[in-house]
C-alpha cells in the first residue's frame, strides 16, 4: 500500500472561519473547493453551487436546517465517500447504487443450492462446496471483516479438489484497503501493476502529483492456481472496487456480474468550526491503464439476475460463474 504520510504537506489548510451559520458554510465550501479531487473530472461548477446554496442560509434558524443545507450541497458531488457528520445526523449520497438493479439476493445464496444452513465460516468468509463438490463458493460481505493467512490456507485446502473458485463480493460496501490488497495477493503469480494513485499538491482543482504506481504482490506462501470468478454488483464499493481493480490483473480471474459502484477516491476528513466532520474523496485512484475508477469497473462478463431463475431458486450470476469454471 502507498504511504499516506505527507499527503497534505503541500496543501494549504482552509482559512479559519467563525462558528456561525455563514462561517460553517464558507469553511465547508472551501474544503471541497481546495481538497476534493473530482471537481474537474465530474465537471462540477463549484462556484455556481456556492451561489445556489449560500442564499439558502437566509432561511436557516437552527443546526438541523444548517445541516440540511450543507448536506444537500455535498450531494451535488454525487459521491458515496462524501459525508457530513454531526451529533444528530450523517449526510449521505445513495443514488450511486439505488438507481441500479441490485442483482443480489441473500435468500438465494443462503439457500440449499448454494451455502445452505451448514456453510463454513473462516474470518469474514462464508463458504461451501457447490455443484456436487466441483466448485468452491465464498461469500465475503465486508472488507471490514478480518481474515488471516491461516483462514485462507484452510479455505484453499477445503477447495483443493475443485475445478475453480467463486469469490462473491456483491453488496460488499468496502472497508480496509489493506484487506483488498491481501485478498488479491492470493491470486497473483508475481508482483503485478494493478493501478495508480495521485494526491493533491495545491488548492487548484487539478493540482495533483504525478501518478504513483500501485502494485499487488504475490503472496509469499499461498497461491490459488485454478480459475477464480469474482461476482460484482453496484454495491461493490470503495475497498471492494479496489479489490476488483486488482483482480482484473490476476492471471486466472474473470469478473462477472454488474459494473461496480465505484468509490475510487481515497477519503480524508476535515473539521468545521462547529465541530462537525466532513469526509471527502481526496486522492484519485486509477486502474492499471490509468483509467479513473470513481464511477465503477465494468465486468468481463455482464450478467444480471433473471427473474425466472430467481423464481426457480437459481442465482443467475453464480450459475454463469459455474459454467465458466467448468468450460
Amino acid at each position: 500500500m502507498l504511504s499516506l504520510a505527507g499527503l497534505s504537506s503541500c496543501v494549504e489548510y482552509p482559512e479559519v472561519y467563525p462558528n456561525t451559520y455563514e462561517g460553517n458554510f464558507q469553511a465547508l465550501w472551501e474544503i471541497i473547493d481546495t481538497r476534493y479531487c473530482y471537481l474537474d473530472y465530474k465537471q462540477i461548477n463549484w462556484d455556481s453551487i456556492y451561489g445556489v446554496y449560500q442564499v439558502k442560509l437566509d432561511t436557516v434558524n437552527d443546526d438541523y436546517a444548517l445541516f440540511n443545507v450543507l448536506g444537500d450541497m455535498l450531494k451535488e458531488l454525487k459521491d458515496g465517500h462524501v459525508n457530513l457528520y454531526s451529533d444528530f445526523n450523517k449526510s449521505r449520497y445513495w443514488n450511486w447504487f439505488t438507481d441500479y438493479p441490485s442483482n443480489f439476493s441473500s435468500s438465494l445464496i443462503y439457500s440449499d443450492r448454494y451455502l445452505g444452513d451448514d456453510y463454513l465460516i473462516a474470518g469474514g468468509f462464508d463458504y461451501a462446496l457447490i455443484e456436487g463438490g466441483t466448485v468452491g463458493y465464498v461469500y465475503y460481505s465486508s472488507f471490514v471483516d478480518y481474515f488471516s493467512d491461516t483462514n485462507v490456507k484452510y479455505l484453499f485446502d477445503y477447495f483443493r479438489n475443485c475445478q475453480g473458485l467463486i469469490i462473491d463480493v456483491r453488496n460488499n460496501g468496502g472497508g480496509a484497503l489493506d484487506y483488498a490488497e491481501t485478498l488479491a495477493s492470493y491470486f497473483m503469480d508475481e508482483k503485478t501493476l494493478t493501478g495508480y494513485m495521485c494526491h493533491k499538491t495545491g488548492d487548484g482543482h487539478s493540482a495533483f502529483s504525478d501518478p504513483a504506481a500501485v502494485y499487488t504482490p504475490a503472496h509469499e506462501s499461498l497461491n490459488w492456481e485454478k480459475p477464480v470468478v469474482v461476482l460484482t454488483n453496484r454495491m461493490s464499493y470503495s475497498a471492494t472496487n479496489s479489490f476488483v481493480c486488482r483482480m482484473k490483473e490476476a492471471p486466472r480471474a474473470v469478473i462477472v456480474g454488474d459494473q461496480t459502484g465505484g468509490g475510487g477516491g481515497l477519503p480524508l476528513s476535515n473539521e468545521l468550526p462547529n465541530g462537525w466532520m466532513v469526509r471527502f474523496s481526496a486522492c484519485p485512484m486509477y486502474d492499471a491503464r490509468m483509467q479513473q475508477i470513481e464511477f465503477g469497473l465494468e465486468p468481463d462478463v455482464a450478467v444480471a439476475l433473471d427473474s425466472t431463475d430467481t423464481a426457480n431458486g437459481f442465482d443467475t450470476l453464480i450459475e454463469q460463474a459455474v459454467a465458466l469454471i467448468k468450460q
